[in-house]
């Protein structure tokens, strides 16, 4: 949520930042709840201090004898008003809420407007692999080796979802493995949060209102209803939700394992068969709490461990900044590492490294006491995947595939896979 104090103080930054992503916003309303609000607050608080002046007069009065009747009525009279104004003030306060609650993130100043065709690419690692015979697409090299059943899939849990088998399962539990040695050693905690959420969760992380069609709700869909987690970043959002953090306990470094649950499901596109696309993925999520002052190297240290990951299993990826209209609501910047697919020609995005600033931290109340003011800040919060296994998985297969239609085990997998080198039995399996 955006501080309505930086729309009224800086309204050009305002305005500038939500016409990158394509919006316009209308705040002339929103302005005038918030100026009535606050010169009917400024009425409560002279009706109060009238109140407390004619309140202190009874004790003196009942000591002199003196009838308070008509004190005792004129207080009853501006506790009658100033009841009154309170629920003006409630009913704004709710209509100003409901106003910024759908509002998106500040971009930052350096972000450029536009949608994905103003992505930028920032670096690359490796090259697109050459193949000396024809390579097989990640569905063909699933069925050769079985590594994957997509029709007891479809036929258990309907379209959009598979199951893994054999060695395919062993790769798919090494490479989380992987991840989570990884993070280890780098000093995160390992955290392993519930898959069931209440909606506070969702709407702090800043998936609702919005977009609270896209889960799968458990109860009814409301503000009291249950839903299971689209990405362990709403969860990790929410461990701190209205807490005051000290600040020598910054930044606050986590990572979480969950399946992701998401109803978006795969389309007739070439582009998003298989595994590319499902109701429900394994990912391994990180996540930074810091201060304002700590949150661009949070955001530099996030997307470096994302990319190490993938550099670490030898693939070839690019890391592309993101233009305004391609970053989600919640974040002020988005870094995509994006891995190539060979069979695809192209790249499909295995990480989003995001800064959301303060917004969901406003939205969640999460602060901290700064050492030197001893007062209390909002702090930032970040994430990136580390990283989701739905597109490593297929890109893996792809780029160390063999002719024979095996598979070449990355090397930093074979501890994890009890020292294989090769998986599959290929066509002549």
């Amino acid at each position: 949520m955006i501080s309505i104090d930086l729309i009224k103080n800086d309204p050009e930054r305002v305005e500038r930042a939500i016409e990158k992503r394509g919006m316009k916003i209308d705040f002339s309303n929103l302005l005038k709840m918030d100026s009535e609000r606050r010169t009917i607050l400024s009425e409560v608080d002279e009706l109060k201090a009238k109140r407390n002046n004619e309140s202190a007069k009874v004790p003196m009065l009942k000591k002199e004898g003196k009838d308070c009747s008509a004190i005792f009525a004129e207080m009853k009279e501006l506790g009658e008003k100033i009841e009154e104004l309170d629920g003006k003030v409630a009913e704004l306060e709710t209509k100003i809420f409901e106003f910024l609650a759908p509002i998106p993130n500040l971009v930052d100043e350096d972000v450029v407007a536009g949608g994905k065709e103003a992505n930028v690419e920032l670096r690359s690692f490796g090259k697109k692999p050459e193949f000396s015979f024809t390579p097989r697409s990640h569905i063909d090299l699933c069925k050769i080796n079985g590594f994957i059943d997509y029709e007891r899939g479809a036929k258990i849990a309907g379209n959009g979802s598979w199951v893994y088998t054999g060695e395919g399962a062993e790769l798919e539990w090494a490479i989380l493995n992987f991840f989570v040695s990884e993070h280890l050693a780098d000093g995160y905690k390992f955290m392993l949060p519930p898959h069931m959420l209440g909606y506070e969760c969702g709407f702090v992380a800043g998936q609702f209102p919005k977009f609270d069609g896209e889960v799968y709700w458990l109860d009814e869909k409301s503000k009291t209803g249950r839903f299971l987690l689209p990405t362990a970043e709403t969860p990790l959002a929410n461990l701190y939700r209205g807490e005051i953090i000290p600040e020598d306990q910054l930044p606050i470094k986590m990572f979480a394992y969950t399946p992701c649950y998401r109803r978006e499901a795969g389309s007739y596109r070439s582009e998003e068969r298989g595994m590319i696309r499902g109701h429900q993925f394994n990912k391994v999520e990180m996540f930074q709490i810091t201060s304002p002052n700590g949150s661009d190297e949070a955001f530099n240290e996030l997307v470096g461990k994302a990319e190490n990951l993938v550099k670490k299993l030898g693939l070839h990826f690019r890391t592309s900044k993101l233009a305004a209209e391609d970053v989600s609501a919640t974040m002020a910047r988005t870094y995509d590492v994006e891995i190539w697919i060979p069979s695809m020609g192209i790249y499909k995005e295995v990480s989003s490294a995001s800064n959301a600033r303060d917004y969901q931290a406003r939205r969640g109340n999460i602060r901290f006491r700064n050492n030197e003011t001893k007062k209390t800040e909002f702090v930032h919060t970040l994430n990136a995947s580390g990283l989701a296994t739905s597109r490593l998985f297929p890109a893996i297969l792809e780029q160390y595939q063999n002719e024979d239609g095996t598979i070449t085990v990355p090397e930093v997998l074979r501890p994890f896979m009890r020292e294989k080198t090769i998986i599959g039995k290929g066509v002549n399996g």
